[in-house]
């Protein structure tokens, strides 16, 4: 099943990540711990056919082919880096497309829910065999391309014994000859009943069954692109380009990478330390991302970290059923909310979360914006004889100096204060030169009232 640590990683904290590490089902060890093996027994076989099995002679020639691999694999000449990174990136996106491709019938419930009516039996049948047409046409893309669906649906007999399909639906399934995939059936079943239920009154108007055949064939849509993702792969050329060079590239590093005889004076060969550790950690990197490319190329295996889709099939025929069948028209009664003569929504909070009350609501990054008094003058024409004036504050001050002056003890909470006391602190010499305006006057005068409360309660 799909490895979920996403509970573990809600917060960054020490050693968060770390304990990761030490998991085995879904990581990468366990997927390329085969390829470790085989890559460290071929390099000590070479390192003791080297050191024990070879005369000097022979060793000489060795040293010389060794110091000659070991020249190309330190270099850019086998470019494993650039193919291996545009090749994960490329699987990566497809993986990422595969997974939002799939379909799901929430959308389409929901309208079949509120437009196909009638709470008989029959408006119930036709609500359960629209969702079912839709699910079956889901199993069917799903068992194409899916190995653990295959081996869930072997056959069509075992759709038919899941209740997917009637047998008469099996019979006209089979009864029409197509060469290719015949997923689309039942979404082609699904649009002749709904034009039936318009014809009957179960579906109102024009307008709904227009909904109904939008939602379905974006439903229609989602099917089509997965079985399109499994028939066009990432092409093959490009993927043993990729094997290749990763695979060629730690071959030479077999031969190039062992510890050569410190007394012969080779240059970057001074110690002897037998492990290759910086070796093994560049096999590590550059193979793990080579499996983790082959991993998500196609995510409708049964590896570790495959989608779950038997289980995403068991959902949708559940939900679907549920929400034309058991929530239709199941309303609870309609009656007035706890907040019906409360101005204010005021929503409890928990003891452990209580101190997110004191934080104040972010209202943009330029609302404590500090602001002098040349930024709240109004500029005239040259020329003109009009007076300097100044606009009161709109800002964190402005709209805020009305209202916290009145609420008193909420100025503890408010974001302005520090804008106000470096602007009492530090008064501007055009301020002192226009002490005469009333506005401007009174303007400052709440202010330090304001600043009055603020430090009394502080």
């Amino acid at each position: 099943m799909t490895v979920s640590y996403s509970l573990e990683v809600a917060d960054a904290r020490f050693g968060g990540f770390s304990r990761l590490l030490f998991r085995w089902k879904g990581s990468i060890y366990r997927l390329m711990y085969k390829e470790l093996l085989v890559f460290c027994g071929v390099y000590v076989f070479f390192s003791v056919f080297y050191r024990f099995l070879l005369t000097p002679k022979q060793q000489d020639l060795f040293e010389r082919v060794a110091l000659y691999c070991d020249q190309f694999t330190n270099t850019n000449f086998i470019p494993v880096l650039f193919v291996l990174g545009f090749y994960v990136t490329l699987a990566f996106n497809r993986w990422w497309g595969q997974y939002t491709s799939f379909p799901l019938p929430d959308n389409l419930m929901m309208v079949v829910s509120g437009n196909v009516h009638g709470a008989d039996e029959k408006g119930r049948l036709l609500r359960r065999t629209l969702m079912r047409y839709a699910n079956l046409s889901s199993v069917l893309i799903l068992r194409s391309i899916s190995t653990r669906v295959h081996k869930r649906f072997p056959t069509l007999e075992h759709i038919v014994e899941a209740g997917f399909m009637t047998t008469h639906e099996l019979k006209k399934f089979e009864s029409l000859h197509s060469d290719f995939n015949k997923y689309w059936m039942p979404l082609t079943w699904f649009s002749n009943l709904a034009a039936r239920a318009r014809e009957e009154g179960r579906v109102r108007d024009d307008i709904a069954l227009r909904l109904l055949m939008d939602e379905l064939n974006n439903y229609r849509a989602k099917c089509s692109l997965l079985f399109h993702y499994d028939w066009i792969s990432i092409p093959l050329v490009y993927t043993q380009v990729v094997t290749i060079a990763v695979y060629s590239f730690f071959a030479f590093c077999v031969i190039g990478r062992q510890f050569l005889n410190p007394e012969k004076g080779y240059k970057d060969h001074k110690i002897d330390m037998y492990v290759p550790v910086f070796t093994l950690l560049q096999f590590f990197f550059y193979t793990g991302w080579l499996k983790v490319g082959e991993l998500i190329i196609n995510p409708f295996g049964e590896d570790d970290d495959d989608f779950e889709t038997n289980q995403l099939i068991d959902r949708n025929i559940e939900v679907s059923m549920l929400a034309v069948d058991d929530m239709y028209q199941n309303l609870a009664p309609i009656v007035k909310d706890k907040h019906w003569t409360q101005r204010r929504f005021s929503v409890p909070y928990t003891l452990s979360t209580a101190a997110e009350t004191l934080r104040p609501a972010f209202q943009g990054s330029t609302f404590d914006m500090r602001l002098s008094a040349e930024d709240l003058e109004i500029h005239h024409p040259a020329g003109s004889h009009v007076k300097k004036h100044y606009l009161p504050l709109q800002s964190s001050v402005g709209d805020g100096l009305d209202v916290l002056l009145q609420k008193g003890e909420g100025i503890l909470h408010g974001r302005s204060l520090p804008s106000l006391i470096d602007r009492s602190s530090h008064p501007n010499e055009e301020d002192e030169a226009h002490e005469g305006d009333p506005s401007l006057n009174n303007h400052k005068g709440q202010e330090k009232a304001l600043i009055k409360i603020a430090v009394e309660h502080n």
